[in-house]
């Protein structure tokens, strides 16, 4: 059916005018209409959502960077799904444009697979929480303070300063050891002594040097006992529990204690040596 404005050249066929909005403006009218409010509630709706998503996210201590980037993909999702909708309603074929956002969204996630797979990695860390910005962990064969979580890596500050950028990806995949996750420690020290020293002497003073530092806790008691028999020494155990804080510097101050008090005592500390037999 010809519009009204070229039926009969004029702009005042009012009856054409009357029917062509009737059989075809007002019903797409209302259809526009539909959309409009499909939009706005969907809109509305998704910006709830989001912002309650955040709260969740929020009281199980998701870091900021990673809880405002995963309410964001929420909220893009959502509001895809409410455009798609809206022109739905507008009588717009969605199927093909549903299966184009597909095959571009499969394509970048094939491009960007490595970075996706991080991605996912990152999330699962920041969920499952094995450790914290703050805690010093060791991932593999790194260790060092955790910095900071973002997207794709994770970033340790090692104990000389450096900054270490691991992608997540490959934190997933490797042995997670958190240090900072308990509030004490337990210190194993391996003291030889010589075959000709004596043992329960050296015990003794192992034992004494543990009571005296008030930074070694008495509950775990300290345990001082023979660990093995080595080719050059008797090898000694010394295993006691500390503060997590203090555990470094009471490391440290307890090789020096022990190699002072053993050369006061005549405790001999060997190095590995061998005997060689010479025969005419």
């Amino acid at each position: 059916m010809s519009s009204p404005i070229t039926q009969a050249g004029s702009f005042l066929d009012w009856q054409s005018w009357h029917h062509y909005l009737t059989q075809y403006g007002l019903p797409y009218g209302l259809r526009v209409v539909y959309a409009v409010a499909i939009l706005i509630i969907g809109w509305w709706a998704a910006k709830i959502i989001r912002r309650v998503f955040r709260r969740v996210l929020q009281k199980r201590h998701v870091e900021d960077t990673i809880r405002l980037f995963l309410s964001d993909i929420l909220y893009i999702l959502l509001m895809t799904f409410v455009f798609i909708a809206a022109l739905s309603k507008i009588g717009v074929q969605t199927a093909s444009l549903i299966a184009a956002v597909g095959a571009v969204g499969f394509a970048v996630a094939l491009s960007l697979r490595n970075s996706v797979s991080n991605f996912a990695s990152g999330v699962l860390l920041v969920m499952n929480h094995p450790f914290a910005v703050g805690d010093f962990v060791e991932l593999g064969s790194t260790s060092g303070t955790v910095e900071k979580i973002t997207l794709l890596f994770t970033i340790l500050k090692t104990s000389d300063n450096q900054t270490i950028a691991m992608p997540n990806g490959q934190v997933m995949n490797n042995k997670i050891t958190n240090y900072s996750d308990r509030d004490t420690r337990r210190m194993n020290l391996v003291v030889g002594i010589g075959y000709e020293s004596d043992i329960k002497l050296a015990k003794s003073l192992l034992l004494d040097i543990a009571k005296a530092d008030n930074r070694i806790l008495t509950e775990p008691a300290p345990l001082v006992a023979v660990k093995e028999l080595a080719d050059s020494s008797v090898n000694l155990l010394f295993r006691v529990w500390t503060q997590r804080a203090d555990y470094w510097q009471t490391l440290y101050d307890c090789n020096e204690t022990i190699k002072l008090t053993f050369d006061q005592h005549g405790i001999n500390i060997p190095f590995p040596q061998q005997d060689i037999h010479l025969y005419q």
